[in-house]
């Protein structure tokens, strides 16, 4: 079969017609985005234990892994989306609204696992709204996804009365024991993101669905002349995007133990810039698990660093 003919097929990616054998495996490795940007995570590492020893000292390890692990979860779902060559903006407001209505619910002395599935249904309402409004009618997702970022805050504004929820009723303990707590030093965030790395790699790679992912991204129209169903795969990438957005909330909120109007802000530009450091291609049909996770990786290590530094505050967006 042509070298052409075989990139054409849906989940085979240009890489992975370059050579034979052994010789193809290593270009691949040393052609992977994801592979650099983790030697960049090590490197800054490796500098920064040899300047400042304490950067290793396992309260900061516990503190890196937490934070970015939010941004790997809410990653994992851009990732998606980006494959299939649209963007979500509305993850941040996304995250603030589904964090509100968990308050609310163990706010009226419901069970805490109650809770948690109405902010995860809240994720799947917007990824709904959002995925019918790109795939179905055919709007531009870049402005769907603005709209859904200030409607969904606006939201949670109103539904929490601009106030921090600080009340989560009788489960409360419970709730942050489990969600915001750890096992083995490590924050369950962090278990929960390798657990969801594993799964989505997983379907990436030996499911019709991932194979799709690729092929919509990719050349939708041949997608489609194939046989794939092109709009629906689009809703579900949008739906498994706040569906993760919702899921990094549950676990935001078990560590800050307060739903504010301000969570999230800014996560979209975050989660964004993680995902496409990581190797995902804006224009689609490029995407991958392990680049999205190094990418959070990365972003939170120069935070870190920076704040080891006594960077000013003010300044560390510049860098």
């Amino acid at each position: 079969m042509p070298p052409d003919a075989l990139a054409s097929r849906p989940g085979v990616g240009p890489l992975e017609v370059t050579g034979t054998g052994g010789t193809g495996s290593l270009q691949r490795l040393f052609g992977s985005q994801a592979l650099w940007v983790a030697v960049a995570v090590a490197c800054i590492v490796g500098v920064m234990l040899y300047l400042e020893p304490t950067f290793g000292s396992r309260q900061n390890f516990y503190n890196v892994t937490r934070n970015f692990s939010f941004i790997g979860i809410m990653a994992l779902g851009m990732t998606a989306v980006i494959m299939t060559g649209g963007i979500d903006l509305s993850v941040g407001s996304t995250m603030v609204l589904s964090a509100v209505v968990t308050g609310l619910v163990m706010g009226a002395d419901t069970p805490w696992w109650i809770g948690v599935l109405a902010g995860l249904a809240v994720g799947v309402v917007i990824g709904c709204v959002n995925g019918c409004l790109v795939a179905y009618v055919g709007l531009p997702s870049f402005v769907v996804t603005l709209g859904m970022l200030q409607f969904a805050r606006s939201a949670a504004q109103v539904l929490s009365g601009n106030s921090p929820i600080n009340d989560f009723g009788r489960d409360a303990d419970q709730f942050f024991g489990i969600v915001g707590g750890a096992s083995l030093g490590v924050s369950h965030s962090v278990w929960l993101m390798l657990a969801m790395v594993l799964l989505f790699a997983w379907v990436l790679h030996r499911t019709v669905w991932g194979r799709h992912l690729v092929a919509v991204g990719g050349n939708p129209a041949a997608a489609r002349l194939t046989g794939v169903p092109v709009a629906l795969v689009r809703l579900q990438a949008y739906v498994f995007c706040s569906l993760c957005a919702a899921t990094g909330a549950m676990m935001l909120l078990g560590f800050t133990g307060s739903a504010t109007s301000s969570l999230g802000v800014g996560y979209e530009l975050r989660v964004i810039a993680a995902t496409v450091i990581g190797g995902a291609n804006l224009a689609g049909g490029e995407g991958g698990v392990a680049g999205a996770v190094v990418g959070a990786a990365l972003i939170e290590v120069i935070r870190n660093t920076l704040v080891m530094a006594g960077a000013d505050s003010n300044a560390q967006g510049m860098f």
